[in-house]
């Protein structure tokens, strides 16, 4: 593309692409919601209902890369419709689901399809924009998942508490049927496709710069869920009034939604420079933390600097991850773009398992310094990553 501004056209494929992130975003994230009405209905444990959100990750994170090589020479348009559409099927099946059994392995498929789609999402808004937009676009992309937390699961928590959690599934099935209506019309015909066997995608993986590449987006969501994930207690622990909970975690998602416009600013100039110093300052807003949350409305003020960091890093790394198989297995780059997903689900099991080891060691605040350390590792690596770029390009 030669053009410097976005036309129509792009704006349109833009808010299709984000409108099916913000699908698959609520499917994804509006079970941990629902679980408790999902247990009881089936006569089953919580602690079995939540194996359905660890199935799901867990699927998401081994699956996507490996479907992503083996299918990197299909037509993209016609294998997104074809995802979309198995999507489709997959929620509807769930809306009819009777036992554990045919639920557990419908949300399986369901991880795999979500994964292939959001990769596939990001490498098409990276192929079809000017150069100097793609970071604007895809954080826009990535920007579904984030009103898929403040607006779609919320509205999918109602829907499940006044009708059950089978019509919570009934409106993402509606949702994929929006999706496909819009993907139809809008995505671009004559998008590229590379065949190369399954053995030169996975040499990508193997590459150290590419690997670290990796562990900067895992380090940096590493870091904010070591805090995030005991949030609540957090709260707790400050004094927020039970009934206020809600309302505070709503505001986090919200505020998140600022966090993803700067990531696209980030990404559009020099953005592993710059990440090296977002990193930096991440770690100082949550150490602070430590010492805030004494007061409750500093600490309400740095929980919202929290998010406004959390997910800054995002579309920076995702550009990355796919510049970088560029340079080095160019008929990679889609599994290159499966990877940024991957490393957030790896970022956040470890971050929730690193915080939840020091949580249960003594004092709850010092995952605050937890977190801190991590994000001045993802800093360090940043900073290594981005050496290594300037000694090369020189």
């Amino acid at each position: 593309m030669h053009h410097t501004q976005l036309s129509k056209r792009h704006w349109l494929l833009i808010f299709t692409l984000t409108s099916l992130t913000f699908v698959l975003g609520t499917s994804e994230f509006v079970i941990v919601g629902i679980l408790t009405d999902i247990s009881s209905s089936l006569q089953m444990t919580n602690a079995k209902a939540g194996t359905l959100v660890s199935a799901f990750a867990i699927t998401f994170a081994v699956a996507t890369p490996l479907v992503m090589s083996a299918t990197s020479h299909f037509p993209k348009r016609k294998w997104m419709l074809f995802l979309i559409a198995a999507f489709i099927v997959f929620n509807a099946l769930c809306i009819i689901s009777t036992n554990y059994i045919m639920l557990l392995l419908l949300r399986i498929m369901t991880a795999v399809v979500t994964g292939v789609l959001i990769s596939l999402a990001m490498i098409v808004a990276s192929e079809t924009m000017p150069s100097n937009k793609r970071g604007l676009a895809i954080s826009f992309v990535f920007g579904g998942f984030t009103l898929a937390n403040v607006v779609g699961v919320p509205i999918g928590i109602v829907i499940s508490n006044s009708y059950g959690w089978n019509a919570t599934f009934m409106l993402t099935t509606l949702l994929g049927g929006g999706a496909f209506f819009a993907s139809f019309f809008v995505l671009p015909k004559g998008l590229s496709q590379v065949r190369s066997s399954i053995r030169d995608q996975f040499s990508l993986i193997i590459k150290p710069r590419i690997l670290m590449a990796f562990f900067i987006p895992a380090l940096g969501f590493g870091a904010t869920y070591a805090v995030f994930t005991y949030l609540v207690p957090i709260l707790n622990a400050m004094g927020a009034p039970n009934n206020s909970i809600s309302l505070i975690l709503f505001g986090y998602g919200f505020i998140s939604i600022f966090s993803n416009i700067l990531a696209g600013k980030i990404a559009n100039h020099n953005a592993i420079g710059r990440l090296r110093f977002v990193f930096l300052v991440q770690a100082i807003v949550l150490i602070c933390l430590f010492w805030t949350t004494n007061h409750f409305i500093l600490g309400l003020v740095n929980i919202g600097l929290m998010s406004l960091m959390a997910i800054l890093l995002t579309t920076s790394t995702q550009l990355y991850l796919i510049d970088l198989a560029e340079i080095f297995q160019p008929s990679a780059k889609g599994l290159a773009a499966s990877l940024m997903p991957v490393a957030s689900n790896v970022g956040i099991a470890f971050g929730s398992a690193l915080g939840g080891i020091v949580y249960h060691q003594g004092n709850l605040m010092n995952v605050t310094w937890v977190g801190g350390l991590v994000a001045i590792c993802a800093s360090l690596l940043t900073f290594f990553s981005h050496h290594l770029d300037q000694k090369q390009s020189a």
